[in-house]
């Protein structure tokens, strides 16, 4: 399991942070209210979430840094504090010392969950229930531990770590896309009488009939042969029209969509949640504004 420091998990993490930013905070035990140290980075996992709050000890143990697991973690952020539950100055001295190129590897992490699962944590305030002790010698395997096996050391409880989700309505539009009609485009056969002249020929006989001008002029002796049923052939012609049909192509059509747009103006009636504070005269502040001290 590979842990990073928050900032370089999440370079932009103060404009998406939900509440104040931590890091900063004074942490004191919730055993006797003493003052142990300061809140100097946050690990997270690959997902972003919290695992360790890194506390730098200062004074109380002479400057030493410790990593506390998120469940043994109580935020109390109108006085801008961390309490450590159930830690101890002998705890805290029995802690592997944490520096900031220290590779946190799984048997370190141990070695830090060995000290913290040594004895129950018994919270000073009245309204902190007990928190059960985990075995030091619990059997865990490295291969398939997960931060769920012990959720007394990294579960963020509802009663330390408290968040009210404010919710609203929006509008949200989507199209949808629907069979309005249907266009059909088809062809059909018209007929017509068309008429056309052609202009034909044929051909006729003319017999013509004329004296010649030396008519009745005798002719020479075997110039004239009477001859018995002497016939002259003429063939004659005619032209007939010859009509037929032929199919031409006359024009093309292309079918073809075009999209119009439009707007369509819709309104609705949308919900969204505001926080009602009932302070009964005591001081609250606004995180969103932190300039605000009611």
């Amino acid at each position: 399991m590979v842990l990073y420091k928050l900032e370089d998990f999440d370079t932009d993490y103060q404009t998406s942070f939900d509440g104040d930013d931590i890091k900063g905070y004074d942490v004191y035990s919730d055993r006797n209210d003493e003052k142990i140290g300061t809140v100097n980075n946050i690990l997270v996992d690959e997902a972003g979430s919290f695992r360790y709050l890194v506390v730098d000890t200062g004074f109380w143990i002479f400057g030493k840094q410790v990593l506390l697991p998120v469940g043994r973690s109580r935020i109390d952020q109108s006085n801008h504090r961390v309490y450590a539950v159930g830690l101890t100055k002998e705890q805290a001295e029995s802690l592997p010392e944490f520096s900031e190129d220290l590779k946190v590897d799984y048997e370190y992490e141990e070695r830090v969950r060995g000290v913290y699962r040594e004895q129950p944590t018994q919270a000073a305030a009245p309204t902190v229930a007990a928190t059960p002790a985990v075995p030091a010698t619990a059997d865990y395997d490295r291969d398939t531990y997960s931060y769920q096996q012990e959720p007394s050391l990294y579960d963020m409880n509802e009663q330390d770590h408290q968040t009210l989700r404010l919710y609203e309505e929006r509008l949200v539009a989507n199209k949808t896309r629907r069979k309005t009609g249907e266009v059909a485009i088809g062809k059909r056969v018209e007929t017509e009488t068309q008429r056309v002249a052609v202009p034909v020929e044929h051909e006729r006989v003319v017999i013509e009939r004329q004296t010649p001008t030396n008519a009745g002029r005798p002719v020479a002796p075997g110039e004239a042969t009477f001859r018995e049923g002497e016939v002259a052939h003429m063939d004659i012609y005619e032209e007939t029209p010859d009509i037929r049909k032929e199919a031409v192509l006359r024009e093309e059509v292309s079918i073809r969509k075009e999209v119009e747009q439009d707007t369509v103006n819709a309104e609705e009636t949308v919900r969204r949640e505001e926080l009602d504070l009932d302070t009964q005269g005591r001081p609250v502040r606004d995180t969103n504004d932190p300039g605000s001290l009611r």
